[in-house]
């Protein structure tokens, strides 16, 4: 059963004692008006009780972490624990072999296939030997496949982080050294050893501060920087390598005397069969295979030209070692502080790319995914990968979606890739000595022309300014500046917006819907009514130290300008009487908030105003209740509806709105009475009391025949009957009499 408690208007008392002896039943009328209760839902006040568990939770909160994991590692059955450690064995207990044997190997040996040529594409954009692409994409594969989560993601060398390879490795040494290699290889375990511990200590989230559009706009721009990068196997020369577009363009037109046209046919048309392939594919559903076969088909024409023709201006591959990798431990420990930044952002790019299709395939397939955990699972497949001779690896969204297209069901298809990719290394590297390059950098262009996001940018544009800025200022900052430079640039822009946001929270004044009991935003609403000595505010964020001084302008400036628009009812008053704070949207408050709402306080009540707070969290509460702050702004200004707050100030309006006019009341003639009656009417009918839930009053003045209002009908005012006097003898003594039906 609900429970309700009524207030009335504390001066309503005193208007009996205003009038003189002679005109004391009129006094009590009126009194007895004004008087009338309102009843509101009862807040829950935070009892000692409460406040100390809430202190001994506090303290203890920070091991609540490891209670809830004692808790539920104690529950888990070994079986669990082999499926914690080993996912693997989720898809493998529960593996229909009828129904899953053929679509996996089927998308298995698809995916392979087309990740053969572009491993050695990608280790080439690396600076690398083809070999170490083909190393990458082999021992990473099987262990992903045990570790990780999910049953779709293609994970091998990607053609972003090839690029941050390449870029961060040529500072250091030449790509003909073996320190360059080397560097590789440790970068590999470095990131892997990153993933693992961010995995384990549950990090992933700080990605979460880098926006889309930053992610957009530095992949967009990347794409272009390796497709001109690219570019030297088309034209037949060498240019500067380099993570910056003039630099490159300078290099392009500087060399174009050394233009050779053969590569450059050559080149141009295989990129075009792999567009057409990657389009047909995409479009036809018939036609998929053209997809994940456009690359091998690449691979296949460019070597059967230079088999035939052996064109001396076209440069091939040459000699790749057959077999597969050998164990080694990584080597040139000493450059590891030089690689931090490139590893913590091939990190962040895992988390961005990997993490997110994975859980996208993971919602399209129905199994869940932790990301956590498969954030855990790249970590190890790079750190076993180091050990034999790969560099860094991640999810591909081509190949990925290639391998859901293909009917993937489980990590089988994953575990035929990497049988595909040891086939390879064992029996068909010879084939691979005559690649034309020019067919490799086609491939390369081929999958980064997908990265270019011009669409993103016009969807921002016409969805959020903001947004389209910071693709705008990471796109061309890393087109200019750098793949370093445009990240952090980018992720700073990023940062700082989430922290002006959170400054400067959302701040509205509510108004009334009319026949509701909501409140609502009034510029959203601009039918929502406000009332005359009232403002009710709401702040949509937490209050910290940040936007506290935020906060408190904005309220001043709600004061000063609470009178601009016509929409009010009410009792028509000079100034602000209260504020009423909705905070129902705040879920935390600290201590420089505390600090500032008993200042407001203090401020408010040096000018006769009188703060109301709604609908506070239990959180909140008990800060204001610890703090002082509840007893000092009083029990009774704490309200569970913004509605009983509104009703509760409203009548202490009328209060002190009717309190000086009591005695004018009485000493006007009826006629004016009744006009004045009737001028409220015509406002609004609940201008003369406060608007209740339950009941709404309304003052009734029925006209005559002809039109006119007649003083002499009953008016039905506060739920009651009442009449005026016959007498004319003492108008200024007639007192409004109850109608005796």
């Amino acid at each position: 059963m609900r429970m309700s408690i009524s207030h009335a208007s504390p001066s309503a008392g005193n208007l009996a004692s205003m009038g003189t002896n002679s005109n004391s039943s009129s006094s009590n009328s009126i009194s007895s008006m004004l008087n009338r209760q309102v009843k509101v839902i009862p807040l829950q006040h935070p009892s000692t009780s409460s406040n100390q568990q809430s202190s001994s939770s506090s303290s203890s909160s920070e091991n609540s972490v490891f209670k809830k994991w004692k808790t539920k590692a104690e529950r888990m059955t070994w079986l669990e624990w082999m499926k914690f450690f080993f996912p693997c064995i989720r898809w493998i207990s529960t593996y229909n072999v009828s129904e899953y044997l053929q679509p996996d190997l089927m998308a298995g040996i698809t995916v392979g296939i087309m990740l053969v040529p572009q491993a050695m594409s990608y280790a080439k954009l690396a600076g690398l030997h083809p070999i170490y692409g083909l190393y990458s994409g082999s021992i990473p594969i099987f262990i992903y496949a045990i570790f990780g989560s999910s049953r779709q993601l293609a994970i091998g060398p990607v053609a972003l982080v090839s690029l941050l390879v390449s870029n961060v490795l040529g500072k250091i040494a030449d790509p003909t050294d073996a320190l360059y290699t080397q560097l590789a290889i440790l970068l590999a375990l470095m990131v892997g050893i990153l993933e693992c511990v961010m995995g384990i200590l549950r990090l992933g989230w700080i990605i979460r501060f880098i926006s889309h559009s930053v992610i957009s706009g530095f992949t967009t721009s990347s794409a272009i920087i390796i497709a001109l990068s690219q570019a030297k196997y088309f034209l037949g020369y060498s240019i500067v390598r380099s993570s910056e577009i003039i630099p490159l363009i300078e290099s392009v037109i500087a060399g174009a005397h050394q233009f050779n046209w053969r590569p450059f046919l050559m080149g141009s048309s295989i990129l075009a069969i792999l567009l057409i392939m990657k389009h047909l594919g995409k479009t036809q559903k018939s036609l998929r295979f053209l997809r994940a076969g456009g690359p091998l088909t690449a691979v296949v024409l460019g070597t059967a030209f230079v088999k035939i023709f052996h064109p001396a201006s076209i440069s091939v591959v040459g000699d790749i070692p057959q077999g597969l990798p050998k164990f080694s431990v990584p080597k040139s420990f000493d450059h590891v502080r030089s690689l931090i930044p490139t590893a913590l952002l091939i990190t962040g790019v895992a988390i961005l790319e990997s993490v997110g299709i994975a859980k996208a395939l993971a919602a399209k397939n129905g199994y869940e995914l932790d990301s956590n955990q498969e954030l855990f699972g790249l970590g190890v497949a790079n750190i076993c990968g180091s050990f034999f001779s790969a560099y860094p690896t991640t999810g591909s969204f081509s190949r990925s979606a290639v391998n859901h297209e293909s009917g993937a069901k489980t990590g089988l298809a994953g575990l035929t890739m990497g049988v595909i990719m040891c086939c390879a290394l064992l029996f068909m590297t010879p084939l691979f000595r005559d690649i034309p390059q020019c067919a490799l950098a086609a491939i390369v262009i081929s999958a980064v022309m997908g990265l270019v996001d011009y669409d993103e940018a016009i969807f921002l544009w016409r969805v959020d300014k903001k947004d389209f800025f910071l693709w705008t200022v990471t796109s061309v900052t890393t087109l200019f500046l750098g793949i370093e430079y445009g990240v952090l640039i980018g992720v700073g822009f990023s940062l700082a917006f989430v922290i002006h946001e959170s400054a400067n929270p959302h701040i509205a004044v509510l108004g009334r819907l009319p026949g509701t009991t909501v409140y609502r935003n009034s510029k959203q609403y601009p039918e929502a009514y406000t009332y005359h000595g009232i403002v009710i505010v709401r702040i949509d964020a937490p209050i910290y130290f940040a936007n506290t001084s935020f906060i408190k302008e904005r309220l001043q400036e709600f004061e000063i300008n609470t009178e601009d628009g016509s929409n009010k009812r009410g009792p028509e008053v000079e100034r602000i009487y209260f504020v009423i704070l909705e905070m129902a949207p705040v879920t935390y408050i600290d201590s420089s908030a505390v600090q500032a709402i008993r200042d407001l306080h203090q401020e408010y009540k040096s000018r006769d105003i009188q703060i109301a707070i709604s609908n506070p969290n239990r959180e909140v509460l008990l800060a204001l209740s610890n703090s002082g702050v509840f007893d000092q702004i009083g029990k009774e200004w704490f309200f569970v509806r913004v509605h009983d707050a509104v009703q509760v100030c409203l009548q202490h309006v009328q209060s002190l709105n009717e309190s000086p006019k009591s005695i004018d009341l009485l000493n006007e003639k009826k006629s004016n009475f009744f006009q004045r009656l009737s001028k409220h009417q015509e406002n609004d009918g609940s201008n003369t009391e406060p608007e209740s839930s339950d009941k709404e009053t309304r003052i009734f003045i029925h006209p005559d025949e002809t039109g006119e209002r007649r003083p002499d009908r009953p008016i039905s005012l506060f739920g009651r009957q009442w009449r005026a006097g016959e007498s004319e003898k003492n108008p200024h003594t007639e007192p409004l009499l109850p109608r005796k039906d």
